[in-house]
């Protein structure tokens, strides 16, 4: 059996003395897994980052078993990101979260969101909104998305301003008012009002994060990447 795709980088492991075993997130294929021999040489070793974007050539005998992979590198981003703390922090967010994905079942939207987020992760001014959305999207994807379409209470489209952390549904700000303390604050910019100011991402990643820990995390005894909650902090201390 034989497929080509183009994907992304998730992580690398070691396999014996020259090889490797890359998971990588592909448009067509889902996130796959594959052998790639002389994977530990100095002409590979650049390539098989996480964050790169490769052309894969898979190939095995049977549909089930690990197969190979053939990469040829398309974008290396990997040795810039991993000069910058703040988007190394990004990427390592975004490549765990990819790896919830079952395994071969294809994604796409997921997959070009994350080019997208890529994309922008030399403006560290853009790429972290893009990031939230980008999890707002692989939380859809996993079977529980919010439902930030109407007021819960008043069914009211519009002056929506908070997020019921019980039911993962949008609530107005009048219906709210009450019980504001108590629900998430719902940043403008994922409604597609404004650009996002760093509370709103900030606000925006922790109540996504809320969602995936306690749907995707908690019941498989696991917990957020660490490297959310640095990006919060790293973007609460930064001047407005």
């Amino acid at each position: 059996m034989e497929w080509r795709d183009e994907g992304v980088i998730l992580s690398v492991r070691r396999h014996g003395e020259t090889s490797a075993i890359a998971e990588i997130l592909t448009a067509a294929h889902g996130r796959s897994l594959g052998l790639v021999r002389g994977g530990r040489s100095r002409a590979q070793r650049p390539v098989l980052q996480a964050g790169n974007a490769v052309q894969a050539v898979w190939r095995a005998r049977l549909e089930d078993q690990l197969g190979t992979f053939t990469l040829e590198p398309l974008e290396l981003r990997a040795g810039a990101i991993m000069a910058e703390p703040f988007r190394l922090a990004g990427l390592a967010t975004l490549t765990g979260l990819a790896q919830l994905l079952p395994e071969r079942e294809p994604h796409p939207r997921v997959y070009q969101a994350l080019r997208v987020v890529l994309d922008a992760i030399e403006d560290d001014a853009l790429w972290p909104a893009l990031l939230v959305r980008w999890e707002l999207g692989l939380l859809d994807e996993l079977g529980f998305g919010l439902d930030l379409s109407k007021c819960a209470a008043t069914g009211r489209r519009d002056d929506l301003a908070y997020v019921s952390p019980r039911s993962g549904k949008a609530v107005s700000a009048e219906a709210g008012a009450p019980f504001r303390d108590r629900m998430f604050r719902l940043p403008p910019f994922l409604m597609g009002a404004g650009e996002a100011s760093q509370r709103d991402v900030v606000d925006g990643l922790r109540l996504v994060g809320f969602f995936l820990d306690r749907h995707v995390f908690e019941p498989r005894g696991a917990k957020m990447p660490e490297q959310q909650d640095w990006i919060i902090r790293a973007l609460a201390e930064r001047p407005h």
